[in-house]
């Protein structure tokens, strides 16, 4: 048992714990990326369906969602470069 003692933790490799962060920030933003074109391809739904305009609005907002998500995701990578 290589660098273990009786009563103390391992030390955590630092670089571990930063790519588990990077894969759990990645996982988030598909989560809120998949949430965001959803709902807002929902309420374009919506929209035509009370204006009578078949696509229009939906897919108007659908792209509008991936759009800014995308932007999100640019502009928080972005700043997480330069905290490197």
């Amino acid at each position: 048992m290589k660098g273990y003692q009786i009563g103390r933790k391992p030390k955590e490799d630092p670089h571990q714990v930063r790519k588990i962060s990077e894969i759990l920030m990645l996982s988030a933003w598909g989560f809120a990326m998949v949430l965001s074109s959803f709902l807002f391809l929902y309420f374009g739904y919506l929209i035509d369906e009370i204006l009578g305009t078949t696509p229009n609005f939906m897919l108007c907002s659908f792209f509008l969602a991936i759009g800014l998500c995308i932007w999100k995701l640019y502009y928080e990578a972005k700043e997480r470069g330069k905290k490197i």
